[in-house]
C-alpha cells in the first residue's frame, strides 16, 4: 500500500512540475564549439522557444569527446526539463557502439523530445575517377577490390560508418581513410589522395563541384533531396540504401512526459516559421519536426542498423 501511495505521490508530483514549467531560464546544450552546425540550429530556435515558452533561452556550447561531454553533461543533470540538449547521429547512436566506457547506451540515455532536421550526405569523387554515374561507379569500385581508397572525418564518424553500409549492400572492398575532420579529408579527395568519399554536404565542397574539380554522384537519402537538386539517391542503384545526419532535442531520461510535450509543441511551432527554416536550409539542413515517439523509434532503428553495421566491419568499441 505504502508503494503504491508513493506511485501515486510521484506521478502527482510530475503533473504539477509541468503544470508550472517552466518557471526559469532553459539550459541549452550545444555538444560542440560555437559556430558550427549544431550551433547554428539552436541560436535559430533560441528566440521562437523563448517567446513560446516564456522563459530565456541559455545556449551553453560544451565541446569534447566528438560531443560525447556536453551529452553526458545533459543526460546527468536533473530531469525537469530544464537541461536540454541538441545532439546528433555521431554521440547519441554511434560513439556508444565503438567507444567503451562512454558512460552511457546509445537508446534509454535521453528522453527524446523532436527531431529538429535531416541532411543527406554526397557521394563525391575525385574528377580523375572514370565514372559519371553511380552505375558506373559501383562497377568500378567492385572491379578493384582493395585498390579504392575513401576519406572520411574520422573512424566511427558518420561518414565512416555510412561508407560502410553502402560498401556492405554494394559489395564493395575499398580501403578506409581516416582524417582530421572534413577540411583535411576534402583536400585529400581534391588532390587524389582518395578517391571518394561520402560526406556531409557543404558549400565548400559544392563550389569545388561547380568549378569541376570533383564530381557529385549521388546523395544518401532514400528519396531524391531538395537541398542537393539534380543528383540521384543512391538507393536508385542500392535499392533501400538511406543514411541521414539528423539533429533532434533530447532531455534526460524520465524527464515528465507533460514536459516533453509542451517543448515538442514548442519545437513543432518553431520549426514551421520561414524566419527559423532560412537558416537551416542556408546551412544544408531540412527542418524536420516529429512526435516524442517518432524520434524514440529513429535512435531506436538507428542503433540497431550501426551496431551490426559496426559488427560486420569486425569494428570493437575501444
Amino acid at each position: 500500500m505504502i508503494a503504491g501511495l508513493a506511485v501515486v505521490a510521484s506521478l502527482g508530483c510530475g503533473t504539477a512540475m509541468a503544470q508550472d514549467y517552466p518557471n526559469r531560464p532553459i539550459r541549452l546544450v550545444v555538444p560542440y564549439p560555437a559556430g558550427g552546425t549544431t550551433d547554428i540550429i539552436a541560436r535559430a530556435l533560441q528566440e521562437p522557444l523563448r517567446l513560446s515558452l516564456g522563459q530565456p533561452i541559455i545556449i551553453e556550447n560544451r565541446g569534447g569527446g566528438a560531443g560525447a561531454t556536453g551529452q553526458r553533461e545533459v543526460l546527468q543533470s536533473p530531469a525537469d526539463g530544464y537541461s536540454l540538449l541538441i545532439s546528433n547521429n555521431g554521440p547519441t547512436t554511434i560513439l556508444p557502439l565503438i567507444r567503451a566506457n562512454i558512460g552511457y547506451e546509445a537508446t534509454g540515455a535521453l528522453a527524446p523530445i523532436s527531431l529538429l532536421t535531416s541532411t543527406p550526405l554526397v557521394l563525391v569523387t575525385n574528377i580523375a575517377v572514370p565514372v559519371t554515374n553511380l552505375r558506373e561507379f559501383f562497377d568500378y569500385v567492385r572491379a578493384r577490390p582493395d585498390r579504392v581508397n575513401y576519406g572520411t572525418a574520422g573512424v566511427g564518424s558518420f561518414g565512416h560508418v555510412a561508407t560502410l553500409l553502402m560498401a556492405q549492400m554494394a559489395g564493395l572492398q575499398a580501403v578506409h581513410v581516416p582524417y582530421r575532420g572534413q577540411a583535411p579529408m576534402t583536400l585529400a579527395v581534391l588532390s587524389g589522395e582518395v578517391q571518394f568519399t561520402l560526406t556531409s554536404y557543404s558549400q565548400a565542397m559544392n563550389e569545388h563541384i561547380e568549378a569541376g574539380k570533383l564530381r557529385r554522384l549521388g546523395v544518401s537519402s532514400a528519396e531524391p533531396s531538395s537541398l542537393v537538386p539534380n543528383t540521384p539517391p543512391i538507393a536508385s542503384v542500392l535499392p533501400g540504401y538511406s543514411a541521414e545526419v539528423w539533429f533532434g532535442l533530447l532531455a534526460p531520461a524520465h524527464t515528465p512526459a507533460e514536459i516533453v510535450a509542451k517543448l515538442n509543441d514548442a519545437v513543432r511551432d518553431a520549426l514551421a516559421m520561414p524566419a527559423v527554416q532560412a537558416p537551416l536550409r542556408g546551412a544544408g539542413m531540412q527542418p524536420a519536426a516529429s512526435t516524442p515517439e517518432a524520434f524514440a523509434a529513429r535512435l531506436n532503428a538507428d542503433a540497431e542498423l550501426w551496431r551490426g553495421v559496426l559488427a560486420r566491419a569486425d569494428i570493437k568499441p575501444e
